[in-house]
């Protein structure tokens, strides 16, 4: 049996994409459009708070094309917290006008394919800001979910601890060279969801994700092992602008 990859393991994270009923919607009136808008504001308020105390964060973004109009990303240091803000989320008036289009659940992690200098992983700030991260306010947002191919003699999992490591270096070192352009959220999800991981990254140019996706494509650990799910790309939603996205 091959050596089983070790990880940290973060926050737990929500991608909870939503369609909205444009036709409902522009049903209600003007003064009760605004009072819905009102009570998913103090919402966010409430995980504003929460962010604050750096005990979570979370992210708006509208999506571009049918798949959904927005998507709330939320994390948090337990899974029934989650479950607790979907729950919330589901409960309030502005959810009765929305279809759930698509959802993510995993955690925040790293894996024993990075080097490690020693001593607790947990204490060290650069392993902690990677796995309790505040999400950052770009201008886009890209999200796919992904496996590793478990085929023929394309299987990942079959692979030796070394020459996988070897590979995710040289995998991360394309990564790397997109420092200060593309801001990447790597979250686990085996035994949470459909895919193994969820991939979440971050720009201010958009292009960047076409980027970096294209060019890892041509890295063996893609190219030969990567298998992956429908990708997600918006623009921020700031909380001033939810009215005018809500407005009809």
């Amino acid at each position: 049996m091959s050596e089983a990859a070790q990880t940290l393991d973060g926050w737990y994270c929500l991608h909870d994409f939503r369609t909205v009923d444009w036709t409902t919607w522009k049903m209600l009136p003007e003064d009760e459009r605004q009072t819905v808008i009102d009570e998913f504001l103090s919402l966010v308020e409430k995980w504003n708070a929460t962010q604050e105390r750096k005990e979570g964060s979370h992210a708006l973004y509208t999506i571009v094309g049918q798949k959904a109009d927005f998507m709330m990303m939320i994390l948090r240091p337990t899974m029934e917290e989650l479950n607790e803000i979907e729950t919330e989320f589901n409960k309030s008036k502005l959810a009765e006008f929305t279809v759930p289009a698509f959802s993510y659940v995993s955690v925040v992690e790293l894996s024993n394919y990075l080097p490690s200098d020693g001593g607790d992983p947990y204490q060290n700030p650069y392993v902690q800001g990677r796995l309790y991260p505040i999400l950052p306010k770009t201008k886009h947002v890209c999200f796919y979910p992904m496996d590793k191919r478990r085929q023929g003699n394309d299987n990942w999992y079959m692979l030796p601890m070394e020459e996988r490591r070897e590979l995710m270096k040289s995998h991360g070192m394309i990564g790397r060279q997109y420092a200060g352009k593309v801001k990447q959220i790597i979250s686990g999800s085996v035994g949470f969801d459909d895919y193994e991981w969820g991939v979440t990254l971050f720009a201010d140019d958009v292009l960047q994700f076409k980027k970096l996706v294209y060019e890892m494509r041509f890295d063996e650990v893609s190219a030969r092992y990567g298998e992956f799910g429908a990708f997600f790309v918006g623009n921020i939603l700031e909380e001033e602008r939810v009215s005018t996205f809500l407005r009809v």
